[in-house]
C-alpha cells in the first residue's frame, strides 16, 4: 500500500508538471502573438534583411549572427523549406551578436548589403565559418582574405563598417532580443509564435502549422 502511494504521488506530481510546462507554452505563444499583431515592429524593423515575396503569408522571423554555427547548420533548411513553398514564406533576419566581437560580423555583413552582396556576403561567412570561426576561434583575418569571393570591395567593407547607420541596427535589434527574451542564436519566430523547442523537425512543424492555417485546402 505504501509504494502504491508513493507510485501514484509521482504519477500525479509528473501530470502536473507536464500539464504546467504544457500550459506556460501555450500562454507564451499567446504572449508573442499579441505582441506581434500590436507591436509589429519588435519583429520587423525597416531595417531588417528579408528573403521572399512581400505577399508571403507565413513570416519566418530569424535572430542570428554570422559566425554563429547553428545559424549557418540551418540556413540551407530554411531555404529548402522555402523552396519546397513557393511564395509563401517571407524569411526576416534580425541579428543577435551575443558573444564579444561578434557584432563586427554583423558589420561586415551589412557594409557587403551596401554594394547589393548582402545575401552573397552571409551564405559565402556561413559556408566558410569553419576557416574563420571554427568552434568560436575567430579568426577574421581570414575572412577578410575570403570575402572577394563574394564579388565585393574589400577596402570598401572595411570603410563602410564603421558607418553610424549600421552600429544603429545592431542596436535596435539587441533592444528587440531583449523584448522577446530571445536567449540563443539561431532565435525563431513564426508569425510571432517562437519556437518553444529547438530542432530542426520542431522548426519545421512550426512553419507547417502556420502554412496550413494560413493556406486551407
Amino acid at each position: 500500500m505504501k509504494y502504491a502511494l508513493v507510485g501514484i504521488t509521482v504519477l500525479v506530481l509528473a501530470l502536473g508538471f507536464i500539464i504546467g510546462t504544457n500550459y506556460y507554452k501555450d500562454q507564451q505563444v499567446k504572449k508573442y502573438g499579441f505582441m506581434a499583431a500590436e507591436n509589429r515592429e519588435l519583429f520587423i524593423r525597416d531595417h531588417s534583411r528579408t528573403l521572399g515575396s512581400d505577399d508571403a503569408k507565413v513570416i519566418l522571423i530569424e535572430f542570428m549572427d554570422p559566425a554563429c554555427e547553428t545559424c549557418a547548420a540551418f540556413s540551407p533548411f530554411v531555404k529548402k523549406i522555402m523552396a519546397a513553398n513557393p511564395g509563401k514564406i517571407k524569411l526576416v533576419l534580425r541579428y543577435a551578436p551575443f558573444h564579444d566581437g561578434a557584432d563586427n560580423f554583423v558589420k561586415i555583413v551589412e557594409a557587403a548589403g551596401k554594394q547589393g552582396k548582402y545575401w552573397e556576403t552571409l551564405e559565402l561567412m556561413f559556408k566558410t565559418q569553419g576557416i574563420w570561426a571554427n568552434h568560436g576561434h575567430w579568426q577574421p583575418e581570414k575572412l577578410w582574405d575570403l570575402l572577394p569571393r563574394a564579388g565585393v570591395d574589400v577596402d570598401q567593407i572595411r570603410k563602410d563598417m564603421h558607418n553610424p547607420e549600421i552600429a544603429k541596427i545592431i542596436e535596435q535589434d539587441m533592444a528587440d532580443v531583449k523584448a522577446l527574451n530571445v536567449q540563443k542564436t539561431p532565435g525563431y519566430f513564426v508569425n510571432g509564435k517562437p519556437l518553444q523547442t529547438f530542432g530542426y523537425r520542431q522548426l519545421q512543424n512550426l512553419i507547417q502549422t502556420e502554412l496550413n492555417l494560413q493556406y486551407p485546402n
